[in-house]
């Protein structure tokens, strides 16, 4: 059978109709029905807490930094200053930033009286009349800093030198929220402590 030009074009017409109705009642019918299995119950995720301050972190990061010299302003293993070895140990086991001076670290958290000092809580010291020095409680009376004559290290509250310059100690619970205050009030507060 030899198939004429309009009669190609029509028959061709025809089967794609009947593919196109073909394929149309095959999308009418109904579907199949697909019985789901049970849900699976997963359990949320926690969010992990922060570490926590410890003798046994604070001793970690004692031995990281365990006679690294005293250097005005610095914040590496060269040297470090009392205020920025806080900062980084704050940072590196709370996961927090406090802020880089004694000064403004000073303004943060709650005074603690000495008799119910726990780790973590930082303590403050007078050691000239213009002069203030920061450390963090570690337990028994002692503390971690960065010492200006012997570098990073652990000494007594109840030393010699330390005990009659201590001057008061703070709890920071969130310091990231204390930390928005605004410059102007921070400047103000810390002037106005100067003064007493």
């Amino acid at each position: 059978m030899i198939f004429r030009g309009l009669e190609w074009v029509e028959l061709a017409k025809r089967l794609l109709f009947s593919c196109l109705v073909l394929l149309l009642s095959a999308c009418a019918s109904s579907p199949a029905v697909v019985i789901a299995s049970k849900p699976m119950v997963v359990p949320p995720m926690l969010k992990p807490e922060p570490p926590k301050w410890s003798e046994s972190n604070l001793l970690s990061f004692h031995n990281q930094w365990k006679g690294t010299p005293y250097r005005l302003g610095g914040l590496s293993r060269n040297g470090v200053d009392c205020s920025g070895f806080v900062y980084l140990a704050y940072l590196n086991i709370v996961g927090d930033k406090l802020p880089r001076t004694v000064n403004s670290q000073r303004i943060l958290g709650k005074e603690i009286p000495r008799n119910q000092l726990k780790t973590g809580d930082l303590v403050f010291f007078k050691t000239t009349r213009t002069v203030r020095h920061v450390g963090i409680y570690m337990g028994n009376d002692r503390f971690l800093h960065a010492s200006t004559k012997k570098g990073v290290k652990i000494s007594s509250l109840n030393n010699i030198y330390w005990k009659p310059r201590f001057w008061f100690a703070k709890r920071l619970k969130n310091p990231t929220a204390e930390q928005n205050m605004s410059i102007a009030s921070l400047v103000d507060h810390v002037q106005q402590q100067d003064d007493l």
